[in-house]
């Protein structure tokens, strides 16, 4: 069972690689395949100030679950943490830089305290600095590419291993 444990341990701390890939914005029923849409129309959904509906950005990321890990992917047919945000959020008309450590760069910097849908979540899995990176999808919870055994999935922030690994909170718009 030990072993059990260390492989997965092993497994999930093994960071999210970027080749620096160009995500193709490749329609996926039920989700949006061009900007969203202007929420002047009375929707129950708000969108963030100055930007885009994260709700929308956390449906579409959470309508990717099940997608495998591929090392440099961009797209459905795999993805790394990386080319997972900048998919999903290609999908909007938002573009990110590719790796990891220049997502942590683009967008404000958020208190944790403030955490919403949509917002960029930061650990450190492999190295002291930025390695990895989700989108918050509400309360304590994110979606993200984990790891090479993984599949694009829900976790905790408050987890153990992603708690002791939590860097910060970006917001793009």
């Amino acid at each position: 069972m030990r072993l059990i444990w260390t492989i997965a341990l092993a497994a999930l701390a093994s960071g999210c690689a970027a080749t620096g890939a160009v995500p193709r914005p490749f329609p996926i029923p039920g989700t949006p395949s061009s900007p969203a849409p202007d929420n002047s129309t009375g929707s129950a959904v708000p969108a963030r100030p100055g930007g885009i509906d994260g709700y929308a950005v956390a449906g579409t990321a959470l309508a990717l679950r099940g997608a495998p890990y591929r090392n440099g992917g961009s797209d459905p047919n795999g993805f790394d943490c990386s080319g997972f945000t900048q998919y999903v959020f290609s999908q909007y008309g938002i573009p990110l830089p590719r790796e990891v450590r220049d997502q942590y760069r683009a967008g404000k910097p958020i208190d944790p305290s403030d955490l919403a849908p949509g917002d960029l979540v930061f650990f450190a899995t492999t190295d002291p600095d930025v390695s990895h990176v989700a989108i918050a999808i509400g309360g304590d919870q994110f979606v993200h590419a984990p790891s090479s055994s993984g599949v694009v999935r829900v976790e905790h922030i408050r987890g153990s291993y992603w708690a002791s690994r939590f860097v910060g909170v970006r917001r793009v718009n």
